[in-house]
C-alpha cells in the first residue's frame, strides 16, 4: 500500500490519499447506520478481526500489506459500493486491480469503435479516452453538442469548465457533482499526465473547486444516468436522456457512450 501524505490545504493538488479515504468512509458508514457519529476505528477492526491499534495504523498511513481477503473486509466494515471498493483496491494495491491493456491491436481496436460509433444514426454516440478527449462522435452528437467539433474537445472540460454546459445541463449542480466524482476516481484508479491537467484546468473554477471540497466520492461510470438537457435547436422542449456507457474487453481506458433518450423524449425530437 502507498503511504501517502497530502497537504491538507490544497488537497485538490495531490493525488487522493487512502487514509483521508478511510476516515471519509467511517463518516459515511455512520450515516448509513444513521448514526449521529462516525463509524468508531474499534468497531471496523471489531467487524475486520484485526486489532484496534492495527487499524489506526493503517488509517494513520502506515505502509501496512494488504491481501485481498483483508481488503474485502475492510469494504464491508465500512459498507462500501462497488465504486468505492475499486477505489480501495486501486490505492492499496497500486493499481493492481485495473484491467490490462492489449496494446498490440490497440489502434485497431479504435479504429473498430470509431467505425461503430459513425455507424449510429438513432442516437447521439462518441467515443472518449481516459481523460474524456472526444476521439469520435456521429453527426448526432455533433447536431445536439456543436462543441464536439472544436479542437481538442473534451467532455468533462465542457461539462464543467464552459457556461454552455451549464445553461443545457438542466439541474446542472447536482451533474456536476457526479461528473467531479468520475474525476476523483480517474485520479484514484490511474495515473496519467493528461488527465491531471484536465483535473487541474477544472478546478481553476471555483465552483468547481468547492464542489471537489465537498469530500471524496467517487463514481466510477456514469452508466444509466438520467438527465435533461435544454437544446432548443433540437427540441422546444427539455430534451430528456439516459446514457449507456459500453467498455471495450482489453479497452477500458475507452469509452463509448450512447446518449438513448427517454420514453416520451423521442416525439418532441
Amino acid at each position: 500500500m502507498k503511504a501517502v501524505t497530502e497537504d491538507s490545504r490544497d488537497s485538490a493538488a495531490h493525488p487522493m490519499d487512502l487514509s483521508a479515504l478511510l476516515r471519509s468512509w467511517r463518516v459515511d458508514a455512520g450515516i448509513k447506520l444513521q448514526r449521529s457519529r462516525p463509524l468508531p476505528q474499534k468497531e471496523v477492526a471489531e467487524f475486520m478481526g484485526v486489532s484496534e491499534r492495527w487499524y489506526r495504523s493503517l488509517e494513520a498511513g502506515a505502509a501496512i500489506s494488504l491481501s485481498g481477503t483483508t481488503l474485502n473486509k475492510l469494504s464491508e466494515a465500512l459498507l462500501l459500493g462497488p465504486d468505492e471498493r475499486m477505489v480501495l483496491y486501486g490505492l492499496a494495491l497500486d493499481g493492481a486491480s485495473v484491467a490490462l491493456v492489449d496494446e498490440g491491436g490497440e489502434a485497431e481496436e479504435q479504429f473498430t469503435l470509431l467505425r461503430l460509433v459513425t455507424a449510429q444514426t438513432e442516437f447521439p454516440a462518441y467515443l472518449t479516452d481516459a481523460a474524456w478527449n472526444i476521439l469520435g462522435y456521429n453527426t448526432m452528437m455533433a447536431a445536439w453538442f456543436p462543441w464536439v467539433r472544436e479542437p481538442g474537445a473534451n467532455l468533462m472540460r465542457w461539462a464543467l469548465a464552459d457556461q454552455r454546459a451549464r445553461v443545457q445541463i438542466l439541474d446542472w449542480r447536482s451533474h456536476a457533482e457526479v461528473y467531479v466524482a468520475m474525476l476523483r476516481f480517474a485520479r484514484a484508479t490511474a495515473s496519467d499526465q493528461a488527465l491531471e491537467n484536465l483535473i487541474n484546468d477544472i478546478l481553476r473554477d471555483p465552483e468547481c473547486r468547492q464542489i471537489w471540497a465537498q469530500g471524496p466520492k467517487v463514481i466510477a461510470f456514469r452508466q444509466g444516468h438520467r438527465y435533461k438537457l435544454a437544446l432548443p435547436h433540437i427540441s422546444p422542449e427539455p430534451v430528456s436522456v439516459v446514457s449507456q456507457v459500453l467498455l471495450p474487453a482489453y479497452q477500458h481506458v475507452l469509452r463509448y457512450v450512447v446518449l438513448l433518450p427517454q420514453r416520451g423524449a423521442e416525439a418532441a425530437l
